[in-house]
């Protein structure tokens, strides 16, 4: 990232494409390089500079980061694509918005990439699914520009970005639920609340440390933490019985998905 020099425009600086500019400059994005359109004029960071309508020309060899409703993105694109070029970048987080929307909205522009990132992005720990049809060096450029965000995962099939979506960028509010739903239980038992949730919070953030730098599988890691008879067999017993905790997971990022696909069809 320190050695980034291509100019970066964001459209719209909300809580997602907030955080992504937040490590984008921690890990040495020049500021200069950077020009945020938000109507409000509110600055985002030292020395980015932000303006509150379109500019009059997009740089060569920009990447342009849709970082705005996805309402907007009509608005948007009638200021936006006649600025663009062979050159040009789109890279979109619009929620719901497919590649060939996208692609009808920026018919000049040189490469079209949906991205999904989700919050962690901004301490470096996120997830990005990526799709788009691009050369070579579109895709470089853009890897580039979201690997220190954390993990990249390319997605071949659209069809599965939905899917995707619900899985990581909806699935740090699920691991939030969870987190606070282990440490309401445990209050439930009688521990202080405030104690109860920092245990949870610690517990969970631990084990995910854990998981991450082991080559064994969660499910197994689960069996090897429960002991024939033990406290935490009887407790996976409760979550296992009829496949309850699987199945409500599915269900949840069924509802995520659908939703998604819904928002694509403008229902």
């Amino acid at each position: 990232m320190r050695d980034w020099s291509t100019p970066l425009l964001l459209i719209g600086c909300g809580n997602m494409a907030g955080q992504m500019l937040a490590r984008w400059l921690a890990c040495g994005l020049d500021p200069a390089s950077v020009t945020v359109v938000r109507p409000s004029g509110r600055s985002v960071a030292p020395g980015v500079q932000v303006v509150t309508a379109m500019p009059g020309f997009v740089a060569e060899d920009a990447v342009v980061l849709l970082g705005m409703k996805p309402y907007q993105l009509a608005e948007v694109a009638r200021a936006l694509a006649p600025l663009t070029g062979a050159s040009t970048t789109i890279l979109s987080i619009l929620a719901g918005t497919p590649l060939v929307d996208l692609r009808a909205h920026f018919p000049r522009a040189g490469a079209v990439v949906r991205a999904m990132p989700n919050l962690p992005v901004g301490i470096g720990q996120g997830v990005t699914a990526l799709h788009g049809a691009t050369d070579g060096e579109s895709l470089d450029k853009v890897q580039a520009l979201l690997t220190p965000l954390g993990l990249v995962e390319p997605i071949a099939d659209e069809a599965l970005f939905n899917a995707v979506t619900a899985l990581s960028g909806c699935g740090p509010a699920f691991a939030f639920r969870f987190i606070d739903a282990l440490a309401q239980a445990g209050a439930a038992l009688g521990l202080p609340q405030d104690q109860a949730q920092r245990m949870a919070l610690a517990t969970v953030q631990g084990a995910a440390v854990f998981a991450s730098a082991s080559d064994t599988s969660p499910a197994i890691l689960a069996d090897r933490v429960a002991s024939p008879g033990g406290m935490t067999r009887e407790g996976l017993n409760m979550l296992d019985a009829d496949d309850r905790l699987a199945r409500l997971m599915v269900d949840t990022l069924r509802a995520a998905r659908d939703w998604g696909v819904a928002m694509a069809r403008g229902e």
